[in-house]
């Protein structure tokens, strides 16, 4: 990891510091293991879950932060069918938390954690050194001190922490891109852009007579032979797709191929360096990496 994270701190001027659990700590311990870092002066510090994707209001999220003057802002999305989530209260007329209420019954609100966090390092206060749940020990605490506020998002969000909800994350990216920076995707006048929300790495190499798109993502390095049919895919660093091969609703993982004639749906997944062979039909497959794959896998399940 810390391998794969040194050329961002070298591309954006930054200092990376890990702190590694040797032990299961929580949602909260993680933050007290790292008191040090932390807690060094009197900065708020954001909190993300890794398995969210959404617009990112940092500088919104932390200018209301600091006017609130409260120890710590969650960041809230709305969402139609509350019942299924834990649900934010607040105090009325307010921005305050007054409580959380988990798969409601009957309507509450609808508004529900989205998985990003601002705090003062006062919070440290609050945690201690064990297996901690940030969400059901230290948050109520947070609000019965009237020290918990909510910021709503605006635009998408999505919990992308299963392959399916990934691509669909994937897809809410792409289409917030097309309205917000349209110039950092491939223009419809490309010959192989097919629907749109196509997003393509300058190194990536594209062969003749593809068809590419809807939300299409396409990492570096990536080769893509003749007459290749992409729809709602991820293609990771350094995969090569080879000729005439279809990938849809699939995530293809880092240094993996797919061979020629060759087809990927039903929400495939290849791991690293896996590589499917020539002219086979793989649906559903979670492929685990280093695998070589020779005969279709028809039925959706795990390759291991």
């Amino acid at each position: 990891m810390a391998a794969v994270l040194k050329k961002y701190e070298d591309e954006f001027g930054i200092t990376i510091t890990f702190s590694v659990e040797e032990e299961p700590l929580g949602t909260a311990g993680p933050l007290a293991l790292a008191r040090s870092v932390l807690g060094k002066d009197d900065s708020p510090f954001f909190v993300l879950n890794a398995d969210v994707t959404c617009e990112y209001p940092f500088e919104n999220m932390r200018d209301f932060h600091l006017a609130h003057g409260g120890e710590g802002t969650i960041l809230a999305t709305k969402v139609e069918e509350p019942s299924k989530y834990g649900v934010i209260v607040m105090r009325q007329g307010t921005t305050q938390i007054d409580r959380f209420v988990e798969k409601p019954v009957e309507f509450v609100g609808n508004r529900i954690n989205a998985g990003i966090y601002m705090f003062n390092p006062s919070i440290l206060d609050r945690i201690e050194l064990r297996p901690t749940s940030i969400e059901k020990e230290i948050f109520p605490q947070m609000a019965s001190d009237s020290q918990l506020h909510t910021f709503d998002l605006e635009g998408f969000w999505m919990d992308i922490g299963q392959p399916k909800d990934f691509l669909t994350g994937t897809c809410l990216y792409l289409s917030s891109l097309a309205k917000r920076s349209p110039e950092l995707l491939a223009p419809a006048t490309e010959a192989y852009v097919c629907g749109g929300n196509v997003l393509v790495h300058p190194t990536a190499k594209i062969g003749e007579g593809c068809k590419i798109g809807p939300n299409v993502t396409i990492g570096p390095n990536v080769v893509i032979g003749n007459g290749v049919c992409l729809q709602r895919c991820v293609l990771m660093e350094d995969t090569t797709i080879r000729d005439y091969a279809w990938v849809k609703n699939s995530i293809v993982g880092w240094h993996s191929s797919v061979g020629r004639w060759s087809r990927l749906d039903g929400v495939t997944v290849l791991g690293d360096d896996v590589h499917v062979l020539d002219e086979v039909y793989v649906n559903g497959a979670s492929v685990l990496p280093h695998k070589s794959i020779s005969a279709n896998v028809c039925e959706p399940g795990i390759v291991m």
